[in-house]
């Protein structure tokens, strides 16, 4: 990670920091990507899953309802000790300098890569490839555009976020061998692109 890389990731998991629990009551019970967490484990009956940047851990607690086990992550300390507070362990991970470890049925990350910056993206993504079995899947989801900038948001704090086209990422997904089997976009303006691909 470059210098300017490591800044921008810093001051938006400091930014987060702030807001951890609050987040965590926002968004709980939202099922924003319900259909797409069913769709996985439905393809991975009972798998073994990577979820990178698991946040308050709602989405994990859905798949370990539908029988997949899933290791929780995330690098933000709040989230973690959040998550301790409910009971559930949650390993301290920074998808773009640690290694991903597994090999794993399925890797989910949802709402994280946004925050990952153009020059990182295509590391990251040959970690997710490599950190699953042939035929693995990946869930990701990104917001859907163009240009890099620094997001305020209500609370006062600032994240970095860059927006990709749908044809920009999944051709990234491709060289590094994910081959995306099933896609949905959010019906809002912009919106969000929810992928699952599959390790060829």
């Amino acid at each position: 990670m470059d210098p300017q890389s490591r800044t921008n990731s810093s001051r938006t998991i400091a930014s987060y920091e702030q807001i951890a629990v609050e987040y965590a009551r926002d968004t709980a019970g939202s099922g924003v990507l319900a259909g797409a967490l069913a769709r996985l484990a439905e393809v991975v009956p009972n798998g073994h899953a990577l979820e990178i940047g698991s946040g308050p851990g709602w989405d994990a607690d859905v798949l370990e309802e539908a029988g997949l086990t899933v290791r929780r992550t995330d690098v933000t300390q709040a989230f973690i000790d959040f998550q301790g507070s409910r009971g559930k362990a949650v390993d301290r991970l920074d998808v773009i300098s640690d290694e991903l470890d597994g090999p794993f049925d399925a890797v989910v990350a949802l709402h994280v890569l946004q925050h990952v910056g153009p020059d990182d993206l295509a590391g990251v993504l040959a970690k997710v490839a490599g950190a699953l079995h042939l035929g693995g899947r990946f869930l990701v989801s990104i917001p859907v555009g163009e240009g890099v900038s620094w997001e305020d948001g209500e609370s006062g704090n600032s994240y970095y976020r860059v927006l990709r086209t749908e044809d920009a990422f999944t051709a990234e997904l491709a060289r590094v061998g994910l081959s995306p089997e099933w896609t949905e976009r959010s019906a809002d303006e912009g919106g969000w692109l929810a992928v699952l691909a599959q390790r060829r």
